[in-house]
C-alpha cells in the first residue's frame, strides 16, 4: 500500500461524513471533538488513552481488552457478553452516591446479574453482598470465610430431619 503522506492541521472544521480507508494515523491528538455515530471497523488502538469521554450506547465486539484500565466509570445498565475474565479485578465497585447523575433515593437499582458465567476460584474480599441470591449454581467447594457451604447444608439437611 502506498500512502501519500501529509500533515493536516484541523481546528473549527466539520469533516462529518468523511471516510478514511486505510489510513496511517497514529499519534494524533484528538481533543474537543464529537465523535458522535462513528464507526471504527479493524483498528488498532493499542496504547490508546481515552479520558474524559461520553461512550454512553457504545457497541464493543470483537474486541482484545486485555490490560485494559477502566476508572471512575459509570457502567449502569452495560452487558459484557462472552468475554475472558481471567485475572480481571474489580475494585471499589459502588452504587450511586448522591450527587450522582443517576443517583436514586430510594436506592432501588437494577440489580448486578451473572448468567451461565464460569468464576471458578474467583475471590470476592471485603464486599456487601447482603440480599445476594444464589441461584442453580454449583457450589462445590465454595468457602466462605474458610467454610465449605457444603458442609453448612448438609447439617441444615441433619438438622431439618430430625
Amino acid at each position: 500500500m502506498s500512502l501519500n503522506v501529509q500533515k493536516v492541521d484541523l481546528q473549527k472544521a466539520d469533516i462529518s461524513g468523511s471516510k478514511w480507508y486505510e489510513v496511517n494515523a497514529q499519534e494524533l491528538e484528538i481533543d474537543n471533538v464529537s465523535l458522535a455515530n462513528t464507526k471504527a471497523m479493524n483498528v488498532n488502538m493499542n496504547s490508546m488513552v481515552i479520558n474524559d469521554v461520553n461512550m454512553e450506547h457504545v457497541d464493543i465486539s470483537n474486541a482484545n481488552l486485555a490490560q485494559a484500565k477502566i476508572t471512575h466509570a459509570n457502567f449502569s445498565h452495560a452487558v459484557i457478553n462472552h468475554v475472558h475474565l481471567f485475572g480481571t479485578e474489580f475494585h471499589h465497585v459502588v452504587l450511586p452516591e448522591e450527587g450522582d447523575s443517576n443517583y436514586q433515593e430510594d436506592g432501588e437499582y437494577k440489580p448486578v446479574s451473572f448468567h451461565q458465567c464460569d468464576l471458578t476460584k474467583a475471590q470476592i474480599k471485603n464486599c456487601n453482598l447482603s440480599n445476594m441470591e444464589i441461584t442453580d449454581c454449583d457450589i462445590s467447594g465454595l468457602k466462605i470465610n474458610g467454610i465449605l457451604i457444603e458442609d453448612l447444608m448438609k447439617k441444615q439437611e441433619s438438622l431439618t430431619e430430625k
